[in-house]
């Protein structure tokens, strides 16, 4: 932790590893004491989250729904039922390739760099009679959600990041916390101004190479999401698969190395990310472009660059952009 002093405002920073990940949340304010009680209120939110929508924890509701896959409804939280409502938006909008029934990676792969083989066809088949988010039934009145096929799951890795930042960040401004930025491991929510500037400068990089800028995003309020193969990966007889999975096919997507969405809300930021990987550059950039507000930038396996129609160098102005 750290905090850095310009005029008269200081810049508070706490660093900690919640949902599998690295959170860093920065907290502006001239009252040192008020900035911390901001980011401990972000801090205890994103725990809430957590224990909320953790699908490895049995007692937790989605392990509970998981649970009673197949056997009976389950009443939730209207929290946690308005999250599953929005990511089934989210599949019906991507035509399934966001998909909360799709944990395939997390229990058949382990993307670590130690695997040396991957499921057979049959077991991929076998596994595919479990994903559709259509069998997710939703009841409204009564607030249940029941998983029609015995052995479904539903997991929130693809869009859990970017519902707790949304959460830490709505924390720390009921603190009064008017300047800050919450850090997913790369998943950037920010809102007001810096210390000596009018907004957020996020630089969107090469994933590989890391001193190539492709663009630079000037933010007030706002989120830049990046999901991608560069970090997470299996290494199988010589080929690299992504930890991003198809949920349409069982099998790791190909064709982008990273996608970078920028949207004023990382929940749909974070969906959005994944389900672009799975689609590709073609269908991804015909969505985004239809979807006002909300930009990206693809790196293709060939290094090639693909911008959404609002996020080209030459509109935006962007100096720090690398051809």
């Amino acid at each position: 932790m750290r905090a850095a002093t310009l005029t008269g405002k200081k810049a508070h920073r706490f660093v900690l590893k919640l949902m599998g990940c690295k959170f860093i949340l920065t907290s502006i304010h001239e009252n040192p004491d008020k900035a911390w009680d901001g980011i401990r209120a972000g801090v205890a939110e994103i725990k809430r989250i957590e224990e909320l929508i953790s699908s490895w924890k049995d007692d937790s509701q989605t392990g509970w729904i998981n649970r009673m896959a197949g056997i009976r409804p389950v009443q939730v939280a209207p929290e946690l039922f308005q999250l599953i409502q929005r990511s089934i938006r989210v599949s019906e909008i991507t035509n399934g390739a966001f998909d909360i029934s799709g944990t395939l990676s997390r229990y058949y792969w382990s993307f670590d760099g130690r695997e040396s083989t991957y499921p057979t066809e049959e077991k991929i088949r076998e596994l595919m009679e479990l994903v559709n988010y259509k069998n997710i039934i939703l009841d409204q009145k009564n607030q249940t959600v029941f998983l029609k096929k015995k052995g479904m799951k539903i997991g929130f890795g693809a869009i859990g990041k970017g519902y707790a930042a949304i959460k830490a960040q709505q924390a720390m401004m009921e603190i009064g916390i008017e300047n800050g930025l919450v850090n997913a491991s790369g998943d950037l929510l920010c809102w007001g101004k810096p210390i000596e500037e009018k907004s957020w400068k996020i630089k969107i990089r090469h994933p590989e190479k890391r001193d190539k800028v492709l663009a630079t995003i000037f933010l007030e309020n706002g989120s830049v999401v990046t999901s991608g193969e560069y970090e997470n990966f299996a290494l199988i007889n010589g080929k690299r698969y992504s930890h991003i999975i198809d949920p349409r096919t069982g099998w790791p997507v190909e064709g982008l190395k990273s996608v970078s969405v920028v949207c004023p809300n990382p929940e749909l930021a974070d969906a959005l990310a994944t389900a672009l990987s799975v689609m590709g550059p073609v269908k991804g950039l015909e969505l985004i472009n239809k979807l006002k507000g909300i930009e990206c930038v693809m790196v293709g396996q060939n290094d090639h660059i693909y911008f959404s129609d609002n996020l080209m160098p030459d509109k935006i102005g962007c100096p720090e952009f690398n051809s």
